[in-house]
């Protein structure tokens, strides 16, 4: 009679890994029967040893992945990676693919950075930049502008994924008007071109997936088109905007201000102290001077619910592409 021996533990390198994460991925793997090998820096060719005998890794979304770590991954036997994050502008997927590597996404909960849109939504309209920072100085009289009820204005969703209905279902019970614009319409809201979103919409939320196509979907042409004295509102990714434009529509006065989680060149910038460090960003410090501008570090997507989600879902994914490519 023979005996077969007990199945080894899979395991999974997990890069650029902070502790909030590190102490959830070794709660949660044991679950899994995962063994999780965990470091904060991101992929590199000095740590390419931490994958020895791992075919899937997670990395995090706040390193770009460069190519030739992407080779050096495919021949140390990686096969998958998961990226903890919904977009894949940080890791070039045509490339892994052609060394062997498959590229997938995380899904979490869309309510997260829903959440925070329609917060910065009303922090934009409410003027409470400029309130909290005199009451910070104790100053306390009111501002020269009142606010803004989003029940008075028009909406303009661009991209009605999994993160843009969410917003629109929260919109609803604001009683505002509610555009939609997104080559794939999929939910109940009203669907126009863009160049109509753009001449109706008080306010102005991105949520489109950054490609191509994408890139500097809100120009220098379609600023202008805008409402005058409008909102732009950004929880998507940087680039969908035209920084430099939005500076100059911004101090002309033809936009009424702006929301932004992300930002064109936030790369080395968010996520790190630079309290005491210069910051290259002259687009950035230009946009934190002004009064009506409100940014924060793409920390949207950032609860204990969508973290939570980002884990599990990491494992689970590693997991069914093992379980399908056990010969592989």
């Amino acid at each position: 009679m023979t005996h077969s021996e007990p199945a080894r533990p899979r395991g999974i390198t997990i890069y650029g890994c902070g502790q909030d994460e590190a102490a959830l991925f070794r709660e949660i793997a044991p679950h899994y029967g995962v063994v999780p090998t965990i470091t904060e820096s991101a992929p590199s060719g000095a740590n390419i040893e931490l994958v020895f005998r791992n075919r899937c890794v997670s990395v995090g979304h706040k390193t770009r992945i460069e190519n030739s770590t992407l080779l050096a991954l495919g021949r140390a036997g990686v096969k998958y990676v998961s990226t903890r994050s919904i977009g894949y502008n940080h890791i070039d997927v045509e490339y892994a693919a052609g060394v062997g590597i498959r590229v997938e996404n995380v899904a979490y909960s869309p309510d997260s950075v829903a959440d925070y849109t329609l917060m910065l939504m009303l922090m934009a309209v409410r003027n409470a930049k400029s309130t909290v920072r005199r009451a910070d100085t104790h100053d306390y009289r009111l501002s020269d502008v009142p606010g803004r009820e989003l029940r008075d204005l028009t909406v303009g969703v661009i991209g009605t994924g999994r993160i843009g209905t969410a917003v629109v279902d929260r919109l609803r019970g604001f009683g505002c008007r509610v555009l939609a614009h997104d080559n794939r319409p999929g939910t109940a809201a009203t669907y126009v071109c863009l160049d109509e979103l753009l001449r109706r919409s008080d306010i102005v939320t991105l949520h489109a997936p950054l490609n191509m196509g994408t890139h500097h979907l809100l120009d220098r042409q379609r600023i202008e088109r805008m409402k005058r004295g409008a909102f732009v509102i950004n929880t998507g990714r940087g680039p969908l905007l035209d920084t430099e434009a939005l500076v100059q529509a911004l101090e002309s006065g033809r936009l009424g201000g702006a929301a932004l989680d992300v930002l064109e060149g936030e790369e080395g910038i968010f996520y790190t102290d630079r309290r005491n460090k210069p910051i290259g960003s002259k687009p950035l410090l230009r946009l934190q001077e002004m009064p009506n501008v409100l940014i924060s570090p793409h920390t949207a997507y950032y609860t204990d619910h969508a973290l939570r989600d980002t884990v599990e879902n990491s494992l689970t994914n590693c997991l069914k592409f093992e379980s399908g490519n056990q010969h592989g």
